[in-house]
């Protein structure tokens, strides 16, 4: 899978490597939306960009990504340098003006103090006598500050490249490409490495978490064991680098990296309209709250399902204890069902559908409808939780007719939503973290600072 900061290179010769297999991409049609691949074989292929985007087994090549400072980019200039870089390139443009004029700002009109030195002079020096003077004097620096200033490994000839550079391209030609953007080409990662590198990331997704030391041997055993001769293996740093560019940090659980890795029967499904898919979620929430005016405070759950496509809150529930499949089967109610207008509702809060009358809503409701989207959801993504993965919500899965699925990224969507729940209704104005029998100061006098919420509260707040 790729690393969702990684960018796939699509301009033509580059590579791409398909289910293991390397394509090369021959031409690129950005108005129609596809690509013309070709294969080793000479086989040719045409897929869209929203194929390569979903495809779980769609990785940029090794041998190609990132060859150049410009390859398959816009063309490098002064902006794309940062500051400091910016000053480096600046005295390397000097040093190349003075070889080539005598003066270090290239105009003789406007010399600098002692300017021209002797041994640069245009009218006494030939050319190359004022580059070998050039070397010499760049030899002559203290190495360390050579290094830092990026002039501690000059010679005659790396003098003439940066000259040509300069007539070329001007100030961004004296500029080394490694300060404009990070080569990602690896040319060491050959066909058998990367078989390699695919077997142990199937095996190492099966069993324990282990460290890329450990992957690092696991990959060497496998290309001493199955090709003959073994073929070179790249650094431990290389295979590093590759291996989160290809399958990203590697910062999750087993479970969940065993999961997103699961083949799909039908493709990556992209949300293309509002109800296609409903997430649900359950949280915490960071307040305290009573059922009754004699009640305990409790911390409530709240559970939410959030639309993917708009990122609508289309409904929740409040619960003084852990949610149940019940409770998720009365949230699932609430999504199809239309919200009844309440008595301290304005007009403005009533049902604005443009397509559909106000008065056949309320007719099939009974009741005068709020302006919240209801929508009869085609599929449910949830988390690993019990709740979500019981006999009883499988019923209503199918009586509803919608499918339920374990999905990590929608989830994660939902508790953004969860986020910004706590952030609107959930402020309570005394210190974070009460909990029952905090509402008392230290001399036995309640804290009026202290927010007291009962559950009905909670569930209007305003």
């Amino acid at each position: 899978m790729r690393s969702a900061a990684a960018v796939l290179d699509l301009s033509p010769g580059a590579g791409v490597v398909l289910d293991g297999a390397e394509w090369t991409v021959e031409r690129r049609e950005p108005h129609l939306g596809r690509v013309l691949l070709v294969g080793a074989d000479g086989v040719r292929q045409q897929v869209s960009f929203r194929f390569l985007a979903s495809h779980p087994g769609c990785l940029p090549s090794s041998r190609t990504a990132s060859a150049g400072a410009d390859r398959g980019r816009q063309p490098k200039t002064v902006k794309d340098l940062e500051k400091g870089k910016l000053e480096l390139t600046r005295l390397r443009m000097a040093h190349l003006l003075e070889v080539a004029t005598g003066f270090r700002s290239g105009d003789p009109l406007r010399p600098g103090p002692g300017e021209p030195k002797p041994e640069y002079d245009p009218d006494a020096t030939t050319l190359t006598g004022r580059r070998r003077a050039k070397v010499a004097e760049l030899q002559a620096l203290d190495r360390q500050q050579a290094k830092l200033l990026g002039l501690d490994a000059v010679s005659l000839h790396t003098l003439i490249r940066w000259e040509t550079a300069r007539r070329q391209f001007g100030l961004i030609g004296c500029a080394d490409d490694r300060w404009l953007r990070e080569s990602g080409g690896h040319p060491k990662v050959t066909e058998a490495v990367r078989e390699a590198i695919l077997a142990v990331r199937e095996e190492t997704l099966r069993g324990a978490k282990v460290s890329m030391r450990t992957k690092d041997r696991m990959i060497r055993q496998y290309i001493r064991e199955t090709f003959d001769p073994a073929p070179e293996v790249p650094s431990y740093r290389t295979l590093c680098r590759v291996w989160k560019e290809w399958f990203g940090p590697g910062g999750a659980r087993q479970r969940y990296a065993r999961s997103a890795e699961l083949p799909m029967k039908n493709g990556h499904v992209v949300i293309h309209r509002p109800g296609q898919v409903v997430a649900l979620d359950t949280t915490i929430l960071p307040v305290m709250v009573r059922e009754g005016v004699f009640g305990d405070p409790v911390k409530p759950h709240l559970t939410i399902a959030l639309d993917t496509y708009t990122h609508s809150l289309v409904a929740f529930r409040l619960t003084l204890v852990s949610d149940t499949a019940v409770d998720v089967a009365m949230l699932l109610r609430d999504v199809m069902m239309p919200l009844p207008m309440r008595a301290d509702w304005g007009d403005e809060l009533e049902w604005p559908y443009p397509g559909l009358p106000a008065a056949v809503v309320s007719e099939f409701a009974g009741h005068k409808v709020a302006g919240l989207p209801f929508f009869t959801p085609e599929t449910v993504t949830t988390d690993h939780g019990s709740v979500y993965r019981n006999h009883h919500l499988v019923e209503v899965q199918r009586v509803l007719g919608c499918n339920i699925r374990v999905w990590r990224v929608q989830a994660a969507a939902a508790r953004t939503a969860d986020g910004l729940y706590r952030r609107r209704h959930c402020r309570p104005r005394g210190r974070p973290g009460r909990r029952r029998g905090a509402d008392r100061g230290r001399d036995g006098v309640p804290d009026r600072h202290v927010d007291r919420l009962g559950i009905y509260r909670l569930e209007r707040p305003n």
